[in-house]
C-alpha cells in the first residue's frame, strides 16, 4: 500500500484510470476481482488508491477490460512503480498541508498545466516579494522561518516551467493586472516578471477583459493537469477557503476542460495581453490602484 497508509496522487490516478476502463467495459468490481483472483475489497482499494496494483494485476485487468494499447499498459505500470517515489516536496511536508502536497505532485508529473485565476497572480508566476506581501496580508499569522520555506517551495515549483518541463497556459482576469493587491512597486515588478516568463515558448498568459462580463464568474480559481503527449485533462485542483480539492471524475474533468476553453476563447490573445501589461507599466496612472 502507499507509504504512510495514505493514497498518493499517483496511486489515485492509477486507480481512477483502472476504474474508468472497468466502467467502460461494463464490468462491476466483483467481476474485476475474479479477473485477478482476489476479493472485491482489493479492487475497491486499488481504485481508490489505497492499494497499488501489481503489474500482473494491471495487465490482467486491462485485458479483461478490452484495453490492448501497450502505451496505456506501460503508462499505468509506470504509475504503479512510481506511486511511492519520494518527491522533492516531501522534504517540506512537515510545514505544508497534505492537499498542497497533492497539488505539487500533480504539477511535477504534468506535461500540460492550465490555470484560471480571477484574483491573484498564479503561484507558478509569482515573484518572492508578491508572495510575501500576500502572506503578510492573509488572515493567518505565518512565522518568518515558515515564510522562507514556503518561498523555497514556490521557487522549486516554478523550476518545472522555467526548465520547459511542462507547457503552461494561464488566463487571468483583467483585475489581476489592473487592480493590484500588493504595493505598487511590487505589482510593477510582478508584471515585468510575467512579461519575461511569457518569452518562453512553453508559456502562454492571456487576460480575460472586464468586457467578458459574467464569464469571469463562471468559476473560482482552478488548475488542470495533463500527463501525456496530448493535453487531455486528467486532474483538476480547486482553490477554496480550506485549501485545495482534487477532482478526478470524468464529468468533473470534462466540465473544467470546457470551462478553461471558454475562458481562453474569450480572453485577449497573448500579444494583446502583453500589450496591456506593457501599457500598465508605462502608465501607472492607468492602474486602478
Amino acid at each position: 500500500m502507499p507509504a504512510g497508509g495514505r493514497p498518493t496522487v499517483r496511486s489515485r490516478r492509477l486507480g481512477a484510470a483502472l476504474r474508468r476502463y472497468r466502467q467502460a467495459a461494463r464490468l462491476d468490481q466483483p467481476q474485476a476481482a475474479e479477473v485477478i483472483a482476489a476479493h472485491q475489497t482489493r479492487v475497491s482499494r486499488i481504485e481508490t488508491g489505497h492499494v497499488i496494483a501489481r503489474p500482473i494485476e494491471i495487465r490482467a485487468m486491462l485485458k479483461a477490460y478490452g484495453v490492448g494499447d501497450p502505451e496505456v499498459r506501460e503508462k499505468l505500470e509506470t504509475l504503479a512503480k512510481q506511486s511511492n517515489r519520494r518527491g522533492w516536496w516531501l522534504e517540506h511536508a512537515a510545514h505544508l498541508r497534505p492537499d498542497y502536497l497533492d497539488h505539487i505532485a500533480l504539477e511535477d508529473d504534468a506535461t500540460y498545466i492550465r490555470e484560471w485565476q480571477p484574483v491573484l497572480v498564479p503561484g507558478l508566476l509569482q515573484i518572492p516579494a508578491y508572495t510575501e506581501e500576500n502572506i503578510a496580508a492573509g488572515p493567518d499569522y505565518v512565522a518568518p522561518d515558515l515564510v522562507a520555506d514556503l518561498l523555497k517551495v514556490r521557487q522549486a515549483r516554478q523550476a518545472k516551467i522555467e526548465e520547459g518541463g511542462a507547457t503552461y497556459a494561464a488566463v487571468l482576469w483583467e483585475g489581476v493586472i489592473t487592480h493590484p493587491l500588493v504595493s505598487p512597486e511590487v505589482h510593477r515588478e510582478q508584471l515585468s516578471a510575467i512579461l519575461d516568463v511569457t518569452k518562453r515558448k512553453n508559456v502562454t498568459v492571456q487576460v480575460l477583459p472586464f468586457s467578458a462580463g459574467a464569464l469571469a464568474a463562471l468559476t473560482s480559481a482552478f488548475s488542470t493537469f495533463s500527463f501525456d503527449a496530448e493535453p487531455t485533462v486528467e486532474a483538476v485542483t480547486l482553490e477554496n477557503l480550506r485549501g485545495t480539492s482534487v477532482l478526478e471524475g470524468p464529468e468533473d474533468l470534462a466540465a473544467y476542460a470546457n470551462a478553461f476553453d471558454q475562458l481562453r476563447s474569450a480572453a485577449m490573445g497573448p500579444d494583446a495581453s502583453a500589450k496591456l501589461i506593457r501599457r500598465i507599466l508605462r502608465n501607472p496612472e492607468d492602474d486602478a490602484s
